[in-house]
């Protein structure tokens, strides 16, 4: 089987290979198409998107709203142009010459969605790279999957999954870079867990069925609200304005018993001003792991009042998990004889959380030129994770002893609850600036507060000592604070060159309960500045192909186990890192190329290096010294009228330039100090490949064949061949079949059969190593991933 993925995965790499060289081919064609796009009271409007259907060629209106498209084949042509605020137009034009058009757009009647979070989002103008993922897309995919598993073919992206069936606890990394390091808005409001940093996709179940488009900035990005992006950020914008009335109902199931059930509805546009839009869902699963079962439950709610310059939009929404705990993963020595292997068997090991969000998001047109973007959020999560424990000392739970006569018993077994119970709430804005000519610009920013009551309780004890029911034996409260301005601007030197500069200050209070110099537990604080700045430069080249560069700086705070097992004095520093990006975009009818260079230089790059601090915690330190390069390219082209291939590949190098490890020598009680050089970071391949090949024999069926090849990642920073992930390659079928009846919408069918070839693979592990009777013995944990599986499901929409 191993030699079948590697064949495969050089044959992909040598079609992947033969596109690029395509892209570099003359596409010659006869005629051109050049205009201008005007408002309706005959004003320019520069920026406006003017692309031709069913192809990959497209340009943008310059500073004076003209534009010109080349190398276009005779025949009818047919051109659609857009610009955020304006009603699309499709305009059809007979080529047998040179062509030269005028087209006026009006403004929609009432204010899209999209405007709040224009001034967050990526552009042609932004020179960075950015992916866009449609609704449509997610919907294609969303068959009870979490998010990461429906993003998989983006990017310099690798996902994984606790319980190895894409459901309950799942992530990813994009360019090597963890949840904690990606920087996730929903609507424009910050997700991120506060303190930890994380993204927990499981905390809003089935979000998916609710979005309307992720868009994904590799890098540093642009100024968001929320934790600093240090490896990307991912904006989610959830429903946008459906103006007519609708219903869904989708159900799909498969295997390991998973059952995905979601109800939507939508009143469409009342009275021309007030929107409705609602959904119910549920997801269960057994997993690929014993007993790594799912059940969760959500809902979405959405009222709105659409004007002609404003809207007002209220969200609630929310979500429900109980999920049996997967968290330690398979040791390696099982691998091979039990892959969904699960250390718990106590019949409640469970994780329970629930997490409301509540969005009040309005957009308000001041004058033709100034718009005002403000939104309030809040958001409460309450709930635990419940664990039995053998043997457990009474004394860490803060309890004495049972004598009972001559005997004292100081261990017993117990079941134990750890809470989580906090709330997030605060207000994010934007001021937009559009001079119709050759500037643009945003002022924004965020104050939010997280407020965190972390405490555990006992709720069984075999010998309960003088424990009260729910002995409480911890608390520890915390308080954060994140603070930031920002302002950006993009102008328009001439028709071929723009540039654009974003500048960003961040202030980030932390309150907490940690050590003291005395290994004492007291409240600290703690208070940090960053400023962010970015710039850059984009040059048309001609209408179908360009040039960027840039250059931006980012920080990013140390997280919560930092700061708690940690006293001042061994407090690790922030992180910083400058982001350089430089890359190439083509489009012509038949194929679209990018190419993007990345070099990303860390300072003082948290890490796990085995130490034990001062006050006996194991915790990450920084490396002052490190750095991921690389190269990601995409394309996609029309092979043949009903035959799309779309693929991206990334080529990088990922290293740590000076690396000690700390090894617990249980034969002295000492530690042993290992020193490395030019050690790959963990968890960063050098190779990712994506493929979509798409296939439409007729109206209304379209097969894919859906390709993943992720290289070897080491997980630790030693490079050490022992202690690693194998590479992988995965590739799954999709089918789907949609009708449009009489009286209804449509009715989609799908079909998606995963891993297809029966690849044996693991996209996620920890290690740790020690030495006992003069020996290094490494022990290796593994998250195996589901073999051959398969999702069905019937989406009927009304």
């Amino acid at each position: 089987m191993k030699n079948v993925t590697v064949r495969l995965y050089f044959v992909n790499l040598s079609l992947l290979s033969a596109v690029f060289l395509l892209a570099s081919l003359p596409a010659w064609a006869q005629f051109s198409i050049s205009g201008t796009i005007n408002d309706a009271d005959g004003g320019v409007l520069p920026g406006a998107a003017v692309t031709v259907e069913s192809t990959y060629k497209g340009t943008f209106a310059d500073a004076n709203g003209a534009f010109r498209l080349t190398n276009l084949k005779p025949g009818t042509t047919q051109l659609r142009i857009s610009l955020l605020g304006y009603e699309p137009v499709l305009k059809t034009v007979e080529l047998n010459q040179d062509a030269q058009i005028t087209v006026s757009l009006t403004k929609t009647v009432v204010v899209v969605d999209e405007v709040v979070v224009s001034a967050t989002r990526a552009n042609q103008k932004s020179a960075i790279a950015y992916t866009n993922v449609s609704g449509k897309e997610l919907t294609k995919q969303n068959l009870g999957q979490d998010i990461p598993l429906l993003l998989n073919f983006t990017p310099s992206l690798v996902t994984t999954s606790d319980a190895g069936a894409g459901v309950g606890y799942t992530g990813f990394r994009i360019r090597g870079s963890d949840a904690t390091r990606v920087n996730v808005t929903v609507n424009g409001i910050p997700y991120n867990d506060a303190e930890s940093q994380g993204t927990f996709w499981v905390n809003m179940p089935d979000i998916a069925s609710s979005v309307s488009s992720i868009q994904i900035q590799r890098g540093v990005g642009t100024s968001t609200n929320g934790a600093g992006a240090f490896g990307a950020s991912v904006n989610v914008q959830t429903n946008s304005l459906e103006r007519n009335p609708y219903g869904e109902v989708d159900v799909s199931g498969g295997s390991f018993n998973t059952l995905k059930t979601t109800v939507k509805a939508g009143s469409g546009l009342l009275s021309n001003h007030f929107v409705v839009d609602a959904r119910l869902s549920r997801i269960v699963s057994d997993g690929y792991i014993d007993r790594a079962s799912s059940n969760l439950k959500s809902f979405y709610l959405s009222g709105g009042w659409y004007g002609k310059k404003s809207f007002v939009r209220l969200n609630v929404f929310s979500g429900m998990e109980k999920t049996y705990q997967a968290w330690d993963g398979v040791p390696e020595s099982l691998l091979k004889t039990n892959r969904t292997y699960n250390a718990y068997t106590y019949e409640n090991e469970v994780d329970n959380y629930q997490q409301d969000h509540y969005q009040l998001i309005s957009s308000h047109e001041l004058s033709k030129n100034w718009r005002l973007n403000a939104s309030l959020h809040y958001t409460k999560g309450r709930g635990y994770y419940e664990q039995f424990r053998a043997n457990n000392r009474l004394s860490d739970y803060g309890l004495p002893n049972v004598v009972i006569g001559d005997s004292t018993i100081s261990r017993t077994d117990l079941i134990r609850r750890r809470w989580l119970d906090n709330d997030f709430y605060g207000a994010v804005f934007s001021l937009d600036y559009n001079s119709f000519g050759k500037l643009t610009a945003n002022i924004g920013g965020g104050w939010n507060q997280y407020t965190g009551k972390h405490f555990g309780e006992v709720i069984w004890a075999r010998f309960a000592s003088t424990s009260d029911i729910r002995h409480r034996y911890y608390n520890n409260d915390a308080t954060k604070t994140d603070f930031n301005l920002y302002g950006k601007a993009y102008y328009q030197f001439s028709s071929k060159l723009n540039a654009f500069v974003d500048l960003q200050v961040r202030t980030v209070g932390y309150s907490f309960l940690g050590f003291d110099n005395q290994l004492r537990n007291v409240q600290q604080d703690d208070n940090l500045s960053f400023f962010n700045p970015k710039a850059g430069i984009t040059y048309a080249l001609n209408d179908r192909s360009s040039v960027y560069a840039s250059f931006g700086v980012g920080h990013r705070e140390p997280n919560r186990n930092d700061y708690t097992q940690s006293t001042p004095a061994s407090r690790p520093k922030a992180e910083r890192l400058n982001d350089w990006e430089a890359g190439y975009k083509l489009q012509s009818q038949r194929m679209a190329f990018s190419a993007n260079l990345y070099y990303m230089k860390y300072k003082n790059e948290l890490v796990l290096t085995g130490q034990i601090n001062d006050v006996g915690a194991q915790n990450r330190v920084n490396v002052p010294n490190s750095y991921r390069a690389g190269i990601e390219l995409e394309a996609g082209t029309v092979l043949a009228k009903n035959l799309r291939w779309n693929v991206n590949a990334t080529f990088s190098q990922n290293k740590v330039k000076a690396f000690t490890e700390f090894l617990d020598d249980y034969d002295t009680g000492e530690q042993h100090v290992n020193r490395y050089t030019n050690t790959d970071i963990a968890f960063a391949p050098n190779t990712i490949v994506g493929s979509q090949l798409l296939y439409t024999p007729v109206k209304g069926l379209e097969l894919g064949l859906l390709s993943k090849y992720v290289g070897k990642q080491y997980m630790d920073n030693t490079s050490s061949e022992n202690r690693k992930l194998d590479a992988y390659f995965v590739n799954d079928l999709r089918f789907i079949y949609t009708v449009k009846p009489k009286g209804m919408n449509e009715i989609a069918f799908s079909l998606l059969l995963n891993n297809v070839l029966g690849e044996l693979y693991e996209s996620n592990g920890y290690t740790y190593s020690y030495i006992a009777e003069g020996k290094t013995v490494t022990e290796n944990f593994y998250y195996p991933q589901a073999g051959r599986n398969f999702l069905a499901g019937v989406r009927i929409r009304f």
